[in-house]
């Protein structure tokens, strides 16, 4: 019997990775994409070309405007993305990239499109390898809050629902990542991972992002078939 379960896509190189694994492990996928005033909302259409280039059952773009708070880099114009950071030093800190609470709130959403779909299950491409350090990407944050969805739910409390959050990135490096997408045909020149893309959504190929998704496509063998605006550092 085909399970339903809602992909957090987001358009980038992981969640589109992710909506890939969830397809060919017959499930019937409910994208949700937040739209939440973010520098880089070219990946919105990335997300909305991968829902469509997978089949998915419903894809939802979601209007949540984070930038009313503040504090990240990506949704405050004023704070600037870091760049040129190297690869060695990703992790070490939690960069202005870091959206306050972003996973704990997409979770949080995401749980309740799944209860309202009759979906067991949330995929997120969350990865504790290749990273930057965001502390919502952790297994801890997974567990607590896959614990918390079997707290706070009609499905779990009255129906006996169990909720599982899915994490098939958690422990690949982003090359393992790249080819396990080229064998499921993801199609990586669509998708979009740049934290400050040009006007033509062009990637800058400098910021932690693009970085980390360079070395992936290097240690993978491959080239990254995405448009940079100018010849990227790795």
């Amino acid at each position: 019997m085909q399970r339903n379960a809602v992909v957090l896509l987001s358009g980038g190189l992981d969640s589109t990775t992710v909506c890939a694994m969830a397809c060919h492990e017959n499930r019937r996928v409910f994208a949700l994409s937040f739209d939440y005033n973010q520098r880089h909302r070219v990946e919105l259409q990335a997300a909305r070309e991968a829902a469509k280039a997978f089949q998915v059952a419903e894809h939802l773009v979601l209007p949540i405007d984070l930038s009313l708070f503040g504090g990240s880099s990506l949704t405050d114009p004023n704070l600037p993305v870091e760049r040129t950071v190297p690869l060695e030093e990703i992790g070490r800190h939690i960069p202005s990239s870091y959206v306050p609470a972003r996973n704990t709130v997409f979770l949080s959403l995401a749980l309740a499109f799944a209860e309202t779909r009759n979906a067991e299950e949330i995929w997120i491409g969350v990865n504790r390898i290749d990273y930057s350090g965001y502390p919502d990407c952790r297994p801890e944050f997974i567990a607590a809050f896959e614990n918390l969805a079997n707290l706070a739910t009609k499905a779990a409390v009255e129906n006996g629902t169990r909720f599982s959050i899915v994490t098939p990135l958690l422990d690949l490096t982003k090359g393992e990542i790249i080819r396990r997408g080229i064998e499921l045909g993801v199609d990586y020149s669509t998708t979009r991972t740049c934290y400050s893309p040009d006007q033509q959504g062009r990637a800058c190929g400098v910021c932690e992002s693009c970085l980390l998704r360079l070395a992936g496509f290097r240690d993978a063998g491959l080239t990254d078939p995405a448009p940079y605006a100018n010849d990227p550092l790795v």
